[in-house]
């Protein structure tokens, strides 16, 4: 496959409008989704599905208004994206994971007036109290009862509209910067915000991995996405960057099915998936033998992945390319590729983003990350005035990591938030982390930082391993170089690591466990 460049002009036109350019590129018979109900649909179907929903949708909504969708990550879900998309509505992706609690903040924050399911789905997951509670006030809309209602009229309608659905798009059609979708930050530091991606944003950041991984990636490539589209790395790689781009996409309900994802892997004989580092690791040790064969390559975000994780992956040939971004930078900001590729490093800079490191106090080595591109957010919902998004100053981005780049390539050294001071040094939890992991790779392991009224903050280990010795971690410490300081100072066996539904830990929970562990010490 010929390389390709990033044409950032070329990128500022509507999600929808990329997907027409996809189908014209490609052609209408192009198997587009795939899910484990087995009934691909082609890019003309999605068309035809998207404008046929849209108008019923389009009915019951106002005009740019913004709509609750809370499906899971199945061709329904899709259609129902774009269906919302062509129609200039604004999906709100909510994290069904979440919690009530933070659902219905998620309704405040976004003045949802409608909330999008389906009922299967809602009896299947057990979500009657989420319903229930995103429900109040609100217009619940089921997709069985919009099937229900799709008359052979509304089918001959929106045929006659597939012929032309760029026309049907036009008269509801926004700009570029105005705001495409709204996430819902995972919220593993603290609270969640509502992050709004303008349709420039996400179409911009599609394009951007595409560029970037050229030569490695083409229309022949199956991927496979196990994430939800609630988050920014399910939505934009696992989604758009294969829709718009040609690939065909098999998605599934549920990264945490770690039997079946494997087994549909090679059905499907995808070539490209997407996962964190714990996802890979349940995949691999659950696979049958010859399940992950066809699969060329993971691109694997979230969390630093671990070589015990590349060694599983190793017997299938696979390439492991590690990659990063954040919900506010649509998400992707860099990746590895096959052509450059550089172990301990999440890759290069996607083409178009600048960046810049800001010193910390305590820091030496690297800095503050801040970035500024064409898929950096629109901006943050603004609690205090709903309605009203507060735009990054001047278009930089405070990441909030502290990163080292060297030739172009960006070492994660840890989050901002993920340093502790001790005794006046700033010490990398991250760091400690990646040692822990080297004595007992088989594992999870988080290291907290907690209060201390001596030394500022004290470390403390939070492991899945029954027998964790601090004596073992002083010896390692010793062995690979890491002072005495950087040893946690206690120990709390847990057997399982909190983690959220995207497959990241979950800092603020883990740290809370800590606490109350030590608490009763």
């Amino acid at each position: 496959m010929a390389a390709t460049t990033f044409d950032a002009a070329g990128a500022r036109i509507t999600i929808f409008r990329a997907l027409l350019q996809a189908v014209v590129r490609h052609g209408k018979n192009r198997v587009a989704l795939e899910d484990p109900e087995r009934q691909p649909i082609t890019y003309g179907r999605l068309v035809l599905g998207a404008l046929v929903l849209g108008r019923k949708l389009a009915a019951l909504t106002g005009e740019r208004e913004t709509v609750g969708v809370l499906l899971p990550n199945m061709q329904g879900m899709a259609v129902t994206l774009f269906a919302l998309l062509a129609y200039g509505r604004v999906p709100a992706m909510l994290n069904f994971t979440a919690g009530v609690k933070n659902l219905r903040a998620a309704g405040e924050l976004a003045q949802l007036k409608t909330i999008v399911t389906s009922r299967r789905f809602v009896e299947r997951g057990e979500l009657d109290d989420e319903i229930a509670a995103l429900g109040e006030g609100r217009r619940v809309i089921y997709l069985e009862d919009i099937r229900k209602q799709v008359t052979s009229l509304d089918k001959a309608w929106g045929a006659l509209q597939s012929l032309a659905p760029g026309l049907v798009h036009k008269r509801y059609e926004a700009t570029p910067d105005d705001p495409a979708v709204i996430l819902f930050t995972s919220g593993t530091e603290g609270t969640p915000k509502g992050v709004v991606l303008s349709h420039a944003n996400l179409v911009s950041n599609a394009r951007q991995v595409f560029s970037h991984a050229a030569g490695a990636i083409s229309e022949r490539d199956v991927f496979m996405n196990p994430l939800p589209a609630f988050h920014s790395f399910g939505l934009t790689a696992g989604m758009l960057v294969p829709l718009l781009h040609g690939m065909k996409v098999v998605l599934y309900p549920s990264p945490l099915h770690y039997k079946q994802v494997p087994k549909l892997i090679g059905d499907m004989k995808a070539t490209f998936l997407l996962a964190t580092d714990t996802f890979l690791q349940g995949y691999a040790r659950a696979a049958d033998k010859d399940d992950l064969m066809s699969v060329r390559f993971v691109v694997a975000g979230a969390e630093r992945v671990k070589p015990e994780t590349k060694r599983m992956w190793e017997p299938y040939g696979t390439t492991i390319l590690e990659g990063y971004g954040c919900t506010e930078c649509s998400p992707v900001l860099a990746v590895n590729t096959p052509q450059a590729i550089r172990e301990g490093t999440v890759g290069q800079l996607l083409p178009g983003i600048e960046a810049k490191l800001e010193p910390v106090e305590g820091i030496h080595e690297g800095g503050r990350l801040t970035v500024r591109g064409p898929n950096v957010m629109a901006g943050y919902l603004d609690p205090q005035q709903p309605g009203k998004v507060v735009p990054p100053e001047g278009g930089w981005h405070d990441t909030g990591d502290i990163v080292v780049i060297e030739d172009g390539f960006v070492a994660i050294r840890g989050r901002a938030k993920r340093f502790a001071k001790l005794g006046g040094e700033m010490v990398s939890l991250a760091a400690v982390e990646t040692m822990v992991a080297k004595l007992w790779p088989d594992q999870n392991h988080v290291v907290v930082g907690l209060p201390d009224p001596r030394k500022g903050e004290q470390l403390i280990l939070v492991t899945e391993k029954a027998d964790a010795d601090r004596a073992a971690l002083q010896e390692a410490a010793k062995q690979q170089g890491f002072p005495e300081l950087w040893v946690p100072r206690a120990i709390l066996v847990t057997q399982a690591i909190p983690v959220l539904g995207n497959g990241k830990i979950d800092y603020g929970a883990t740290r809370e466990l800590a606490a109350s562990r030590r608490a009763l010490l």
